[in-house]
């Protein structure tokens, strides 16, 4: 199967595999915990977002990497979760970097302790 940024079964299958893995997807990959602590940060978005893959680990995404994601657009859909998240949305990535054209991809769900914001260039 390929798995694209946009395959509906995408939370499931990337808790199917290990964080390693995750380096040969074509699209940026954090999972954290249910905190916003960094449990895995793929080669992708260490690379568009000039982060230390290992650096970030155990850091919270929205305070301490990305705190121009810490609002009401996407940090705030992971706090108010009661069922399943996933959301698409056109978003710009601001912090530390030229303006950069993303969409995000927010899964999570009440049942796993993993939450993902999977990242793509805007073409």
């Amino acid at each position: 199967m390929l798995i694209t940024f946009y395959v509906p079964e995408l939370f499931q299958l990337l808790e199917d595999f290990d964080n390693h893995d995750f380096d040969n997807f074509n699209f940026g990959i954090i999972k954290m915990n249910k905190q916003g602590d960094i449990q895995a940060y793929n080669k992708y978005e260490a690379d568009l977002a000039a982060n230390d893959q290992q650096q970030v680990l155990g850091k919270n995404f929205f305070t301490q990497i990305a705190p121009c994601t810490n609002n009401f657009l996407v940090a705030e859909k992971y706090s108010n979760l009661t069922e399943e998240l996933d959301e698409t949305l056109d978003y710009i990535f601001t912090y530390r970097m030229r303006p950069t054209a993303v969409t995000l991809r927010l899964l999570s769900n009440s049942i796993s302790t993993n939450q993902y914001l999977i990242v793509r260039l805007k073409s």
